[in-house]
Parts: structure tokens; sequence; C-alpha cells
């Protein structure tokens, strides 16, 4: 709800955190590798739930050209590798939604979610209480992960 409810801030969410480390929302960046960027959903499904983009403005894979998707797929595996180590998931939803009608909320500049997944994360809170338990705060879980990133 605070995110349907709350001010939506103008612009590009990957933009502005590219473009000013000084921005609110970089805080949840956990690795800026060349040409992409890795941070963490601020309304994740899962700990450890992070979106890959492109450094590059553009809404649809197929607009990247082929140096683009190389640092994109590179930024991607790499991610997974470090989450694997740092969080230990025993699996992964790995996705882009592409287009409003596909449910992407950042339509313009697209981007992958890798959230891990655990045998039994899903339980009844969702349910019945129509929440989410994430066990530890986003910037506990950015501190790790930018610390593994720059040990890796």
């Amino acid at each position: 709800m605070e995110y349907i409810t709350g001010e939506q801030r103008p612009g590009c969410l990957f933009c502005r955190v590219l473009e000013n480390p000084d921005d609110p929302d970089a805080e949840l960046v956990v690795w800026r590798p060349r040409g992409a960027l890795v941070m963490l959903n601020k309304f994740p499904y899962n700990p450890g739930h992070v979106m890959v983009a492109p450094a590059a403005h553009q809404g649809e894979v197929e607009n990247l050209d082929d140096g683009q998707t190389a640092d994109l797929m590179r930024a991607l595996k790499r991610t997974i590798v470090v989450l694997r180590e740092e969080l230990k998931p025993e699996g992964f939803n790995i996705g882009a939604n592409t287009g409003r009608a596909a449910g992407a909320g950042i339509p313009d500049h697209v981007h992958f979610h890798a959230v891990p997944r655990w045998n039994g994360d899903t339980n009844f809170m969702p349910v019945l209480a129509e929440v989410k338990v994430v066990n530890e705060h986003l910037l506990q879980t950015a501190a790790k992960l930018r610390k593994a990133f720059s040990a890796s």
C-alpha cells in the first residue's frame, strides 16, 4: 500500500540512481558494474530480491545493442552467484516484465528481477494477513550484498 498510495518521484528510478549516488533511493544500490546497475527492490517478494538494469535507458530488451545486452547479462550472472553464496537460496525466480500490460512498474527502463527462493518460503501470512514477511531490514541486506560484491 505504501507503494500504491505513496508519492511517486518523477523520472526513471534507475537513471536517477545511476546519475546521482546521493539520491535517497541509491541506498538500495548494491553494485554498479560497467553498463549496469543492481539494486534491492524496495518492496521485495523475498529477502535479497534485486533488480538488475542496464545503464542504457531502454524500455525493451530488443532495443539494447549487443554490448549493452552483454553488460546486462554479465551483471545478472554475477548477481546470481553473489546471492547464491551470500544468502544460500535453494532456487531463484528470474524474469523481466516488459510493458505496463505485463506488469512492469518501470516500463521505460527494462530490468530483470532476481528473487531468491527457499523451500517453504511461502506461508500462511500472505493468505491470512495480506502481508509478506521479510526477515531482514533492506539496509542490512544492502550492506551485506555490497560487501559480498566488493569481495568477489
